[in-house]
């Protein structure tokens, strides 16, 4: 039986990546291992997968019995469903660990680095293995969506030189491509609202308290924002099912890196502690806000811890 390897829920471009990426270096070391997902893919990761000619992987809604490895992704509110019946074998990722426990020791890679696939690359080059022209692609949008073309703060020195050497393997140019891809991923006009709220959201449990943090990329915020009654109406049926302390579903503009979150639920005081700014009307402006890792999530812990 094969070992699966996927990311989190409502997958992103990393987590797609990075499992089929790390699927092929576990193949050339001769394990038996198979690239899956959580959930359908973004638009962004679809244009991807389209411009290297990858397939897809395929869909999983259950891991019990299985062994598993687990990229991008550690807490449990973000894994597979039957997690707690399956096997992890490995961990590699570049999140914060938090919710995490298993029952026997594991090969665990975590790293402070904007994107899980440049941890990927280091593990390729530590066996001496180079990654395929397609896979070397795929890693380079990993890293370039993770990083919004290599602009965000989570992006490290790390991930800019694997971005480059990327580029290389898959004989493209890393800053048109990046940017064409990323406005492929903004191309969110045919999406529910359902679809855009669960599209990238997290949900994340800090002392006790469960939060729901939502992410999307666009050129023109005033067009979501045009939406936000049926979006609010939509955020109040994700925080009762999920029994949420509150959410927020942050629009970030690609070209201008400053984002908007519109907010719902028991959370005003929080945020507005975390981020010095006003929530009126169910907005908040994050002003050179674009990384939900390093920027949202981390001071949202602070103001509910303290």
């Amino acid at each position: 039986m094969s070992i699966l390897i996927f990311g989190h829920k409502n997958p992103d471009t990393d987590t797609i990546c990075s499992a089929l990426a790390y699927a092929e270096l576990k193949n050339k070391l001769g394990k038996d291992v198979k690239p899956v997902r959580l959930g359908e893919l973004n638009e962004e990761t679809k244009f991807v997968l389209d411009y290297f000619k990858v397939g897809k992987p395929e869909l999983v809604t259950n891991v019990a019995g299985e062994k598993i490895i687990l990229v991008d992704h550690n807490e449990r509110t973000q894994t597979a469903d039957g997690f707690e019946e399956a096997k992890v074998l490995e961990l590699i990722d570049h999140h914060r660990i938090s919710n995490f426990n298993v029952d026997e020791p594991l090969y665990a890679r975590v790293e402070p680095v904007g994107c899980t696939a440049t941890i990927i690359l280091k593990l390729f080059k530590e066996n001496n293995l180079i990654p395929s022209k397609e896979v070397a692609g795929l890693m380079l949008s990993a890293i370039i969506s993770d990083t919004l073309l290599f602009k965000s703060p989570t992006c490290t020195l790390q991930d800019t030189n694997a971005g480059l050497e990327l580029a290389k393997i898959a004989g493209v140019n890393p800053n048109e491509y990046g940017l064409e891809m990323l406005k492929a991923g903004t191309a969110l006009g045919d999406k529910t609202e359902a679809e855009l709220l669960t599209m990238d959201m997290k949900i994340f449990e800090i002392d006790g308290q469960k939060i729901g943090v939502a992410q999307v990329n666009t050129v023109n915020e005033a067009e979501l924002l045009e939406n936000k009654k049926a979006l609010l109406t939509e955020i109040n049926n994700i925080i009762s099912k999920e029994n949420l302390k509150f959410f927020m579903f942050v629009i970030t503009n690609i070209l201008s890196n400053d984002s908007v979150a519109i907010v719902e639920g028991n959370g005003d005081a929080v945020i507005e502690k975390a981020f010095g700014q006003k929530v009126e009307d169910n907005e908040v402006v994050l002003k050179g806000v674009v990384s939900r890792k390093k920027q949202i999530v981390p001071p949202l812990t602070k103001a509910i811890q303290d």
